[in-house]
């Protein structure tokens, strides 16, 4: 009797021993073991937002946010898309998917403005050339004006690698080394798409990208933009233009997280003689650069530096938070690998787009809010279309449905 009880703990004490051992192991290998919240758990991320100070502005609801191309607009584009979405509002589309870009933007092109039955728009947000007299025929006086910029010599990168096969300096160089070192060489002004090889940010804001630069026409162009938007991004600092977007429109912190979205799978580094180059060659956008991040800094500053830095972490935080709960993997993957069309980014340039892939063992209220974080502006667009003007609609002119929430599968 006592020899089996001695052989029992002696088992027991082998199999201990054997259990520490492989925990050692797990943990010197570093091996970790993906979590599955419950549908509990999952709630209480989604309803759970790290603390904040109670709000005494209002909402703002009526947004025109200027879409410059290669500057993490299409990551806002989503956070608009899905705000808009959230609280009922009508959104001012185009008739396909840009506002007859690169043609200076025209209200005759917004989907449904000569319908009388239609309610007003509430957000303005997808590409078009800024042309601020038509634009104030679509929308309300009260309207909150917002962009991004971005340093143009990165952004000139991108732009070459994306809009390689439309701009025709872009096609006639035979890499974008050759480029940078010569873009006079290559660029002829007036050829199809060389907007997208020059002072793209100027022309997106509806300037004249050839015009010689001088300090003055720079100036003036940079307070002109200054007087018409509330606030101006950078591309570089996201998460603190997050901080200052969240502020601005009086939002909660869930509606300005987001995962980046049209990603690029990799990118050229630039040289500082290149970059010097690229910033010559585009000095009318570097001189909007540098003039927009010096008040990018006033505001951070009179935001409070400390108080930046801790919502900053908490945007931080609440992504990482709900990529755990949403995504498939933490890193964006390859299109082809996303099986789901609704949320498969198209492919446009040289490089290959990256996206996101939603787990599916989601219960479908959740999932669907994951869903609706991932999904790129082609098709969120398409979403919000066939909502406000469903099928018989011709052009918007017919049948108009008043905003509600777009369920996105």
């Amino acid at each position: 009797m006592r020899l089996g009880q001695v052989c029992r703990i002696q088992v027991m004490g082998f199999g201990l021993v054997v259990l520490m051992a492989i925990g050692l192991t797990i943990q010197l290998l570093g091996i970790h073991f993906p979590k599955r919240t419950s549908q509990s758990s999952t709630l209480r991320v989604l309803s759970s937002l790290p603390p904040s100070l109670p709000r005494t502005c209002q909402p703002k609801r009526h947004i025109v946010f200027l879409k410059t191309h290669k500057t993490a607009g299409s990551t806002i584009l989503n956070l608009l898309h899905r705000y808009g979405d959230k609280n009922g509002l009508f959104f001012a589309l185009p008739i396909k998917y840009q506002f007859n870009y690169p043609n200076l933007f025209h209200s005759r092109r917004v989907k449904g403005i000569n319908s009388p039955n239609r309610p007003p728009y509430d957000i303005l947000c997808h590409h078009m050339r800024f042309n601020l007299p038509e634009v104030r025929k679509v929308m309300p006086v009260d309207s909150f004006y917002f962009t991004i910029l971005r340093d143009p010599a990165t952004m000139a990168e991108s732009s070459f690698s994306y809009y390689r096969s439309v701009s025709s300096a872009f096609k006639k160089a035979p890499h974008f080394k050759a480029f940078i070192s010569h873009p006079s060489h290559y660029y002829r002004e007036g050829e199809r798409s060389n907007h997208y090889a020059r002072n793209l940010l100027w022309f997106d804001l509806g300037f004249n990208p050839n015009a010689p630069f001088t300090v003055p026409l720079a100036k003036a162009g940079a307070r002109a933009v200054e007087g018409i938007f509330n606030l101006v991004l950078l591309a570089e600092h996201f998460d603190e233009s997050m901080v200052l977007l969240k502020e601005e429109l009086c939002w909660d912190l869930d509606d300005v997280v987001t995962f980046k979205l049209n990603i690029r799978g990799s990118s050229r580094p630039l040289e500082p003689e290149e970059v010097k180059q690229l910033r010559t060659w585009n000095a009318l956008d570097w001189y909007l650069y540098e003039y927009f991040n010096r008040t990018f800094w006033d505001k951070v500053e009179r935001f409070g530096k400390q108080k930046m830095d801790n919502e900053v972490m908490r945007l931080r935080e609440r992504r990482q938070q709900l990529a755990e709960l949403c995504l498939e993997d933490l890193k964006p993957v390859r299109a082809e690998d996303i099986k789901e069309d609704a949320i498969k980014p198209f492919q446009f340039g040289q490089e290959k787009i990256l996206g996101w892939a939603v787990r599916k063992d989601l219960e479908s209220y959740i999932r669907s809010r994951c869903v609706q974080m991932v999904t790129p502006e082609l098709q969120y667009k398409d979403l919000l279309d066939a909502h406000q003007f469903p099928a018989g609609s011709q052009n918007g002119t017919q049948t108009i449905v008043t905003p509600a929430r777009v369920a996105v599968r």
